[in-house]
């Protein structure tokens, strides 16, 4: 009897607490996460299914084995309290930088950068799951300095802690990922408290290192940026023509004009079907969606990340301690930062950087990454709304 009270007590116990968890969650933002991956599932079916002669389903088969522990690592952080990682931002730095060292040694290239490490069959990419350790790093080492917020040594202290991995990205080389990087540290910034006047002179060193880098030193014989990421970054300006990045874009503002109103559905999308559309399950997925859905099933696609950067935003404005919505901000940059480029690169308005779409394009080490993101927003809402 008293074994089988105990029992009772406990199921009774552990009841509330599943049910509390459940109803901390923010539903909305997961079906929407779960919406984007599901498009993402049937948009890499569809622009990969001739990619390899008899194995139609092998891109969108391993991008469900990679939904997998996605999902898994995302349902942990969701349980899992962010906070405990405040008290150890140089520690989690020292990973950081160690892992991205890792990369030079043994490290493999793929798509011209040296950014991935084979494990098995398959690939991750360290400089990925950085995003969230970042995010820790920057939240944690800003909340310390809160009360000088306004010093400049405390923006140049923040500066210096993200620069120093984003360089490291850099030299893989993969610049898409570093700017992500510098994106994370502007959200922190920000919702920090840094002074405007800040903004304006890092605004003001962004632009004069772009110059050195795009246009002065390669006027000099010193040549800081590959010269496929210089064809990248300004294939836009000539509207896509005169290059291998040139050729990319036109083709995806080929395949997105040529979708219309509704789409030419999944049978007629021939810049996707006839492989005209390079990259098409992974930088260029988004044309995909403009070339078989339309202007109606891109719009839906924005819309679905409007209500995304909504709910993280909310998330941030409600977080019950500094730390968690200054790394909710860090996140929400994030998203932010990638969503623009991506959709923007496809039509034609921003610079090609190699930066996927989220939840959408094909890759194991972002969706692993970007779900762990989520799980943080869950469970720094789970914590205010069950405080």
């Amino acid at each position: 009897m008293t074994t089988l009270t105990s029992l009772r007590v406990s199921r009774a116990a552990s009841a509330p607490t599943v049910r509390t968890f459940l109803a901390g969650m923010d539903w909305v933002l997961i079906v929407v996460v779960g919406l984007l991956l599901g498009l993402g599932v049937f948009m890499i079916k569809t622009s990969t299914s001739h990619a390899i002669p008899g194995s139609p389903g092998y891109f969108e088969s391993r991008q469900i084995i990679f939904m997998v522990p996605a999902i898994a690592v995302g349902l942990g952080f969701a349980i899992f309290d962010f906070r405990r990682l405040q008290p150890f931002p140089r520690v989690l730095l020292g990973g950081l930088l160690g892992a991205l060292l890792v990369v030079f040694a043994i490290g493999v290239t793929v798509r011209g950068a040296n950014a991935w490490i084979s494990v098995g069959p398959f690939q991750l990419q360290p400089s990925e799951f950085g995003k969230i350790a970042l995010v820790a790093i920057l939240a944690a080492m800003a909340v310390e300095r809160l009360d000088d917020i306004d010093r400049w040594r405390t923006t140049v202290t923040l500066t210096v802690v993200a620069a120093g991995p984003a360089l490291l990205i850099f030299l893989e080389p993969d610049l898409g990922m570093a700017l992500i990087y510098m994106a994370i540290l502007v959200g922190v910034l920000f919702v920090a408290g840094t002074p405007w006047k800040h903004f304006a002179v890092g605004a003001v060193a962004l632009a004069t290192t772009v110059l050195l880098a795009f246009w002065i030193l390669p006027s000099a014989g010193i040549h800081v940026v590959k010269g496929y990421q210089l064809e990248r970054m300004t294939a836009f300006l000539n509207g896509g023509h005169g290059n291998t990045a040139g050729y990319q874009l036109a083709q995806s503002k080929t395949a997105i004009g040529s979708g219309g109103a509704l789409g030419k559905g999944v049978s007629g999308a021939t810049q996707t079907v006839y492989q005209f559309l390079p990259e098409d399950h992974t930088d260029f997925i988004f044309a995909v969606v403009g070339e078989v859905f339309g202007f109606v099933g891109a719009a839906t696609v924005v819309l679905l990340f409007g209500i995304l950067m909504w709910r993280a935003l909310r998330i941030t404005a409600q977080a019950a301690t500094p730390f968690e919505q200054i790394a909710a901000a860090g996140i929400c940059a994030m998203f932010g930062f990638e969503i623009v480029i991506n959709i923007g690169m496809n039509v034609g308005l921003m610079p090609i950087t190699g930066i996927p779409l989220p939840f959408v394009s094909y890759g194991g080490s972002h969706i692993v990454a970007d779900m762990a993101a989520v799980g943080v927003l869950l469970s720094i809402h789970r914590r205010r709304m069950t405080i």
